[in-house]
Parts: C-alpha cells; structure tokens; sequence
C-alpha cells in the first residue's frame, strides 16, 4: 500500500513540474507563449526615459522596442536593472533582452547573444563648462574624481585612464555628482551628453571635453541588443532592424530624438 501511495504522489509531483514549468525549444516560442517581451533598461535620455509627469517610457531605443514587439506579436514591458547585474537578469529570465545603448564589449559578448551594431558611440569627459579650459592638453585622469556609471563602458575608460572613479547607479546620476561638487567630472556616452547638457538643458552649465576614446586610441563604441545565449531572437532582431532601416522607419525615429543619423549603424 505504502508502494502505490509513494507511486501516486511521484507521478502528481510530475504533473505538477509539467504544468507549471514549460519548456520551449527557442526563445521565441518562450515569448509568444507569455506574450510579452521583457526589455532591460536605465534611465538614459534620449535612448529610455521618462518625459515629466508621464509613466511610459520613450526614446530611439525605447520606441524601436516597441515596434520589435510588435514585430513578435507580444507586447512589451520595461524594467528598470542594475547595469551590473544586466548578465544575470537575462539568464535568469527576469528580462529577454538588453536594450538601453548598451556598448558591444568583451564582457557582454561574452555573456550574451549579441545584435548586429545598429549605433555608434564614444566616452566623453564631462565638466563644468567654466573650468573647460583646465582640461586642455589632459593625456590622462590622474587625480581627477571621475562619476561614472557602474558596470559601463563609460567606467572602464575613466579606469584606464587613471582616474579616481566614484560609481554610481544611473549614468544621468554622474550629472547630478558634478552638480553637487561631490566629483571633478564624469564620463557618459556621447550620444546622452548631446541630449542632456549645454544649452536648453537642466544641465546647461555642464560641457563635454575630451573623446576617451581618442586618447585611448580606441575606434568609436558600437552599440547592441543583447539577448540569452544562443537565442534565435538575435536573427529575428537583425532581420527587424535591416528592414527598418530599408523603410526609413529606424532614422525617423532617430530624427525624432535628436539622434544623428550619421551614428546610425547601416
């Protein structure tokens, strides 16, 4: 009796592991069957963020998403991650993809399924724009408290360079550290300090004077879609976005948020 009664609860336990686990052959039948595809972002204008007083999330990256999805016939949703953890967050399925001007380095393609390019960036160096003229001539960041983002690109160049990095969460908080006096300088991409300081912006009194990536004698940063390893969403995202750019639909977008579309990768 004891036999049957062990044989019964292991063939329920079965059942159970069934019904409440499926497994997908790819990643595109894992999304279709939720009906949603997950995107992993920051806070990072004009690629994913907020306009005042609203709750959806909009930019080149993000309005690109949103037709990718569309593309997949699922719907999309945004999650805010610790740019960190982003490697994590894929594999344990918190989110589907990458997507936030993420720079195509050793680190992610080493632990993700990487897109085509699809744009083109580079680390600048951050200042208040009456103290510009200090910072001529500089070969390295020596001494300098740099703010930077943790985990990024941005991060790894103030390193190289020499600099005293103070890390912080969001690359738009970098701004905030220089605002306070709490930091000498920051290093963002090139495309968000276009969107987020100088003239016109809440950070008017903040320039940008020095491409790391021409003192480091690097070639311009390419940014990717990153997806789990292996992932068939990485063949379906390249077909997508040539055909955006064939339709035009990729530089419109790009015109609506500032993007220049000479850093569009074609």
């Amino acid at each position: 009796m004891k036999k049957i009664i062990a044989i019964l609860l292991a063939a329920l336990m079965m059942v159970s592991i069934t019904a409440c686990g499926k497994e997908f052959d790819t990643d595109s039948e894992y999304i279709k069957d939720k009906g949603t595809l997950v995107v992993g972002i920051t806070d990072f204008a004009p690629m994913d963020y907020k306009e005042a007083g609203s709750d959806e999330w909009v930019g080149f990256d993000a309005d690109m998403a949103k037709l990718f999805a569309e593309y997949l016939d699922v719907d999309v949703k945004f999650v805010e991650i610790t740019w960190g953890q982003k490697i994590n967050e894929l594999n344990s399925k918190s989110i589907d993809c990458v997507w936030n001007g993420m720079t195509l380095n050793d680190e992610v393609k080493a632990g993700m399924a990487t897109s085509v390019p699809y744009c083109l960036n580079a680390q600048v160096l951050v200042v208040p724009a009456d103290k510009a003229a200090d910072y001529e001539g500089l070969t390295d960041l020596s001494g300098l408290n740099v703010a930077v983002e943790s985990g990024s690109a941005g991060e790894d160049a103030a390193v190289a360079l020499g600099a005293n990095t103070v890390a912080v969460e969001k690359q738009a908080d970098t701004l905030m550290e220089i605002a306070a006096g709490t930091s000498d300088a920051a290093v963002i991409d090139l495309l968000m300090a276009g969107a987020m300081i100088g003239e016109g912006t809440n950070y008017d009194n903040l320039t940008w004077v020095l491409n790391l990536n021409d003192m480091q004698n690097l070639e311009s940063e390419e940014y990717g879609v990153g997806f789990r390893k292996d992932s068939d969403l990485v063949e379906k995202f390249n077909a997508f976005w040539a055909a955006s750019l064939a339709d035009g639909t990729a530089m419109e977008i790009a015109t609506t948020y500032g993007v220049q579309e000479s850093i569009i990768a074609e």
